[in-house]
């Protein structure tokens, strides 16, 4: 979502890295940069003038001028302003209500709001144990409550039926009491959206909205829409009295004016973003992480938390335990640490949270495909338990015979592994304490606070 803006931001700001003074007119020539950086990641106008200005007046001031590295501190002001213009902290639902708390969901057609809602409610089932309730009060869109109730399936939510000769409120308000006699947390509410903002759908949603009273309504906005997101935010809030926006699509060709403009430009907080079609593609908004990522700084706090989550535990604790035991990594070892990977995200979501990656070339952010770790997986599955565990016998014969079973290549079982023989010299030498070496040779590219 951001990778133009990074580029553009992070090509100005290391202009200035280096210097070891700076002068009002090379702190002009980096503050014109960031000014047309964020006009073509389409923040709004408004928005980028009075970034643009607290960031001018704090660089040409003594935190900037007087700072030992002064190119290092006009990076860190910088970054606290675009922590400050996204909204200075992580913004969390407010559950801690009588059950169940009800959570409304608003927003244009096509925005992604009913995908939203089972992805919000996989993430409070997953996360805080939350039991959920979904419901849709869409009675206009073709196959949407069907759409709802096999999504709810898929995570694990009870679903509350309706149909599309009812009255949206009656079936909000069934829902809510029906969610009441049975003790669930929380509601989720899937409203209807049309192509614009009309005061029909806004009578609807009003209507709606007194009867059930939410304790959340969150506005949830395709990011691609950019400064427009923004607006029609506006829009809704005047209407409906939001108290968050999620920004879907946030994986797609968005140039990230969005997120910079929603909390400015409404004052409500960006509570989440939504990535791609699977339930688990729904990130709580921490603006500090966003402006570290927008700044190449990475998301190191994200991509731990997320290791807690997905990784297993005792796998990784039975592959330590092999590794100084002396016992070699073995295709096994290796077809776990890629099906792990998979269970973080993937590759490319992976890329984008490590430190220094939004400035790899565009040809090798495009060599990282989640296509090839599954066809690894499939050439591994191909191997018989004894090659697995002694990747040296796997010769001529039956390289073709594995590449036959997995429908690759024999160029691609060699590929396969080269990359593993490197993985297991880098495993032998984290065995012996090589990882804090690693980790302190990476230091200048981690940010600050990392114990290291």
């Amino acid at each position: 979502m951001f990778e133009n803006l990074s580029d553009r931001l992070g090509r100005s700001l290391d202009r200035l890295r280096g210097r070891g003074r700076l002068t009002e007119d090379n702190i002009k020539d980096a503050i014109r940069d960031v000014r047309m950086a964020l006009l073509e990641a389409d923040v709004a106008l408004p928005v980028v003038k009075a970034f643009v200005e607290r960031v001018r007046q704090r660089a040409v001031g003594q935190e900037v001028l007087r700072s030992l590295s002064p190119g290092q501190a006009l990076v860190k002001v910088v970054h606290d302003e675009l922590v400050h213009v996204m909204g200075d902290a992580c913004d969390e639902l407010r559950l801690n209500v009588q059950p169940p708390a009800v959570i409304l969901m608003a927003g244009l057609q096509g925005a992604g709001k009913t995908t939203t809602a089972a992805k919000l409610a996989h993430l409070l089932k997953e996360r805080q144990r939350k039991s959920v309730l979904l419901v849709s009060a869409d009675v206009y869109r073709p196959a949407a409550i069907a759409q709802l109730e096999t999504l709810a399936g898929q995570v694990g939510a009870e679903f509350y039926p309706s149909s599309r000769d009812q009255d949206p409120v009656a079936i909000a308000r069934a829902a809510v009491d029906h969610a009441r006699r049975h003790f669930i947390d929380a509601v989720i509410v899937d409203t209807a959206g049309r192509l614009h903002v009309d005061e029909e759908m806004m009578a609807e949603i009003r209507r709606l909205h007194e009867a059930v009273n939410p304790v959340e309504t969150l506005f949830v906005v395709d990011a691609m829409t950019g400064q427009d997101a923004a607006r029609t935010a506006r829009a809704f809030d005047q209407a409906l009295a939001l108290t968050g926006v999620v920004l879907t699509k946030a994986d797609g060709d968005a140039r990230g004016g969005a997120a910079l403009s929603v909390r400015e430009i409404t004052g409500k907080p960006i509570k989440f973003l939504g990535t791609g079609e699977k339930i688990t593609g729904l990130e709580p908004f921490h603006p500090d992480r966003v402006a570290s990522r927008i700044l190449g700084m990475g998301d190191v706090l994200s991509l731990v938390e997320e290791a807690e989550r997905r990784i297993d535990k005792d796998k990784a604790r039975k592959l330590a335990r092999k590794l100084e035991k002396g016992k070699g990594f073995d295709l096994e070892d290796f077809r776990e640490q890629l099906q792990q990977m998979t269970a973080m995200g993937g590759m490319a979501q992976l890329l984008d949270k490590l430190p220094g990656a939004a400035r790899l070339p565009d040809h090798v952010r495009q060599q990282v495909d989640d296509r090839e770790i599954r066809k690894s997986v499939a050439i591994i599955n191909s191997m018989t338990p004894k090659e697995r565990r002694f990747p040296d016998i796997i010769k001529g014969s039956r390289r073709r015979r594995i590449a036959a079973g997995s429908g690759t290549r024999v160029q691609d079982v060699n590929r396969l592994l080269k990359q593993f023989a490197q993985m297991q010299k880098m495993m032998k030498k984290m065995s012996r304490g090589g990882m804090q070496k690693m980790m302190r040779g990476m230091k200048g590219q981690l940010p600050p606070g990392m114990p290291f």
